[in-house]
């Protein structure tokens, strides 16, 4: 049930954002209402988050114009115009009036200081607590959010936190002064599914309590359809359509519209040509990978206790197969991988086309070439410091050092045009750097780099989860037909049900360092029979 009033909370009218003379944001226009809930959507590149940062001045080196009327609330008669009063007005309504979540909480929080003395420092600032005063409101704002222990983690830093909690000490800080306007920025496009669930409910939760107004600011649909009362949705920098959710997503009435609704994953994967009796390409048996961890008082002087991340799994990908792994955060998959790709120390049996990691750098360098890995985010994966040329080729100057520099090149533009780059669309692509590209062009640059040493089995480490949603689609067909027509194996990682439903043969189900289920997806993914696969698979329809 909506809390929206009509009274209007603020009325953006022509709002133009520029940079260097480039405008980005072409002239907008849209209004909220106090209590109201509204989505702004679009991918990457669209002017939502810049739109959203714009209205408190937050975009460094931006030409803004047009108008932001806030409306004055209890204590303020009129409005204001949040873009062109003094920057020491703008502050005292930053934090109290208008606040922020920011997309990723690890960054946004301060790693030097504790939870509790972030959020109280709002308190102080803003509503002139004591220090005393600020700490006791900072772990109650921490218990409202749903934290366990709030004092104990009022103590912690960020790293201390998981991903969800740290979202949730974000949510806290926000909410400290009771702001009118709450500026969310994708808050749970990082997060797993489940924890995605809980976030969503905790802010509608907030939201009802205190009568504040949510801009949400998202690539997520189904979040939207969950969430919004009304739905902006901006390409290019332009509003293309706007309206109530349910008559949006019910009747698109722009192509873009359309598209982004149109975009969730689609299964198209052959069935696995061997059959049950062959070879596998990588098989593990009793695996179990164990982290050193100190121990409490006198005794962790003398020796180490141990974390058990990965205990006693069982697992085989066969040629062409592609064995998705799914979990939330901590629960042992990425753990999984790193020791499928012989980069952890492991007990147990894992072989590779019949051969076990030797740790030695000759025994080893044939299984590397066998076995490639896709990471998660291409940006920190591919150095900003090489051109694509010595990115893609990198790998065969260790696997194949008796090519030269021409046969290489001409190999690294086979890749490339592999996963759709080529120098008609790029001019000069070989000379190009990372950061020359969109998300997916460099997830597609580090897929060629991969593929370059014709390797047999892919490990792909939650490849889509920082994509927009027509982009995760795309990739997703590529490793589709790439998978077809090389036939490729894959070790598919990730949190996302609908990424395994689209991708996997048969699935592994890891919580808490163990497999508590595993079997072919449809089985699975349709008819579960643990209680945590069930909680997986219902929180993912629920989105």
């Amino acid at each position: 049930m909506s809390t929206m009033s009509s009274q209007s909370l603020l009325d953006v009218k022509d709002l133009r954002v520029a940079f260097g003379g480039k405008e980005v944001v072409h002239g907008i226009d849209f209004r909220m209402a106090a209590g109201e809930k509204l989505a702004l959507v679009g991918e990457s590149g669209s002017g939502k988050t810049v739109t959203a940062l714009s209205l408190l001045r937050l975009v460094q080196n931006a030409d803004l114009s047009g108008t932001a009327r806030l409306s004055g609330g209890e204590r303020v008669q009129g409005s204001r115009d949040l873009l062109s009063i003094p920057e020491r007005e703008l502050r005292g309504i930053r934090g109290k009036e208008i606040a922020m979540i920011f997309q990723e909480p690890m960054t946004a929080l301060n790693a030097l200081y504790t939870v509790g003395d972030q959020i109280a420092e709002v308190l102080e600032l803003h509503e002139g607590l004591s220090a005393r005063a600020a700490q006791a409101a900072a772990v109650q704002l921490l218990a409202d959010t749903g934290i366990p222990e709030p004092a104990r983690r009022a103590r912690a830093f960020p790293h201390q936190l998981s991903g969800g909690q740290r979202q949730r000490a974000m949510i806290a800080m926000a909410l400290a002064c009771k702001p009118r306007l709450l500026l969310a920025d994708e808050p749970t496009t990082a997060l797993d599914v489940t924890v995605r669930a809980q976030i969503l409910e905790l802010l509608a939760d907030l939201q009802r309590k205190y009568g504040m107004a949510v801009l949400l600011i998202t690539h997520d649909l189904n979040l939207v359809r969950r969430f919004a009362d009304r739905v902006v949705v901006m390409e290019n920098g332009h509003i293309v359509e706007h309206g109530a959710v349910a008559s949006v997503f019910d009747a698109p009435q722009h192509p873009y519209t359309r598209k982004l609704i149109d975009s969730h994953p689609e299964r198209n994967v052959a069935p696995v040509a061997s059959g049950p009796g062959a070879a596998p390409l990588i098989e593990a048996k009793a695996l179990r990978v164990v982290y050193p961890v100190p121990r409490p008082g006198v005794a962790g002087w003398f020796r180490k206790g141990e974390f058990v991340a990965v205990q006693g799994a069982d697992f085989r990908i066969a040629s062409g197969e592609t064995l998705g792994v799914v979990g939330e955060s901590g629960s042992g998959k990425s753990t999984l991988a790193l020791a499928a790709l012989g980069l952890l120390k492991y007990q147990g049996a894992l072989t590779v086309a019949g051969n076990g990691w030797a740790v030695d750098r000759a025994s080893d360098l044939s299984l590397r070439r066998t076995m490639q890995v896709v990471f998660q985010d291409p940006f920190s994966s591919l150095s900003p410091r090489m051109t694509v040329e010595q990115i893609v080729g990198e790998g065969l100057r260790v696997h194949a050092p008796e090519l030269g520099v021409e046969a290489r090149r001409a190999r690294a533009l086979a890749a490339l045009a592999d996963v759709g780059l080529t120098e008609t669309q790029f001019p000069a692509l070989l000379e190009r750097y990372p950061h020359e590209f969109s998300g997916g062009q460099r997830q597609r640059l580090a897929i060629a780099r991969a593929l370059i040493v014709d390797p047999r089995l892919l490990v792909l480490d939650e490849p889509t989860s920082a994509l927009d949603v027509t982009i995760q689609k795309q990739v997703l067909g590529l490793l589709q037909r790439l998978q077809r027509e090389r036939g490729l194996s894959y070790l598919l990682i990730t949190h996302d049900v609908e990424v395994i439903r689209a991708m996997a043969h048969n699935v592994i189900v890891m919580k808490d360092g163990a497999i508590l289920e595993t079997g072919q997806v449809e089985r699975v993914l349709d008819a579960p029979e643990h209680p945590y696969t069930k909680k997986l698979v219902a929180a993912a329809l629920l989105e």
